[in-house]
């Protein structure tokens, strides 16, 4: 394996050339339906960030799949976000989807029961859609490593500097470590979004470095807005790789538009979401 040095940087010009602007005509039945899953009792609030983000950025549709503690907390929170939830009140125990999804987001919030594991598990063998794979749902995959055989080609995961330790194991060098994700991204076909200063994107041999963003985003909830981001894209019909590049993109855009008006200090998670529609714009104008 020929491992390419980092010189694929993500700038407005990437965007750009991975962006279609919405048609005229669309509707939000044609502009997708995305789920997202995951929460537990206490972590609601990384549904909420994942759902609205996703909204945010663009698709048409938006279902929550979360446990019955939720229900009220999301329908009052984003009232444009429908809601399915398990039959647990503290923790999902049991995945039943009734919907054709073109993308599905997964983790956040989502906990490490040995029930929601089980859940986790039976969803993996049966689903097809595009996945997008956060948090705990990292965390569970990096216990049962043999699970990773059941995603769906070029799904995404999205991990921070703990979860991919867990994922790939301890490294010493930053080459080792940028080894084993591409090694990693070869065996299951994935994409991964490493975050971090600066965030990357590894697909195969190929990996970019991502050029937005600011210490603004070193805050709670940060990283379940990005996956409902990224989510919404894929929903979009853009590519796993595109998807996952632009995600990043914007995700860092907001920060460096809104935390010079407010500080890095109190810039937020829900700020991030509060100026999608303003790094949109700063983008492709």
């Amino acid at each position: 394996m020929n491992l390419k040095p980092i010189n694929m940087i993500i700038d407005k010009n990437e965007f750009i050339k991975r962006y279609h602007p919405i048609d005229q005509y669309s509707h939000k039945g044609i502009q997708g339906h995305a789920l997202i899953i995951g929460g537990s009792y206490g972590k609601i609030g990384s549904i909420v960030l994942a759902s609205k983000a996703c909204l945010k950025t663009g698709c048409g549709l938006v279902t929550a799949y979360i446990p019955n503690c939720g229900y009220e907390i999301l329908q009052t929170s984003i009232p444009e976000v429908m809601v399915q939830t398990d039959d647990s009140s503290k923790y999902i125990t049991n995945i039943i989807i009734d919907k054709n999804f073109q993308a599905i987001g997964i983790g956040m919030g989502m906990g490490q029961d040995q029930a929601t594991q089980k859940a986790f598990h039976s969803f993996l063998k049966n689903n097809k859609s595009p996945l997008i794979i956060d948090a705990d749902g990292i965390n569970v995959l990096s216990k049962n490593k043999e699970w990773l055989n059941l995603l769906p080609k070029k799904s995404i995961i999205t991990p921070h500097f703990k979860e991919l330790e867990r994922l790939i194991g301890k490294w010493i060098y930053e080459e080792d470590k940028l080894k084993r994700i591409v090694q990693i991204s070869h065996k299951y076909d994935l994409v991964i979004v490493v975050k971090g200063v600066p965030t990357m994107v590894v697909y195969h041999d190929e990996v970019y470095e991502n050029t937005t963003g600011n210490p603004a985003l070193a805050s709670a909830g940060s990283g379940d807005v990005l996956s409902g981001m990224i989510t919404s894209l894929v929903t979009q019909s853009y590519n796993p790789i595109d998807a996952a590049i632009m995600g990043v993109y914007l995700h860092g855009l907001t920060a460096d538009i809104g935390a010079p008006k407010m500080s890095c200090q109190a810039f937020i998670a829900s700020d991030i979401i509060d100026n999608i529609g303003n790094a949109y714009i700063e983008s492709i104008y």
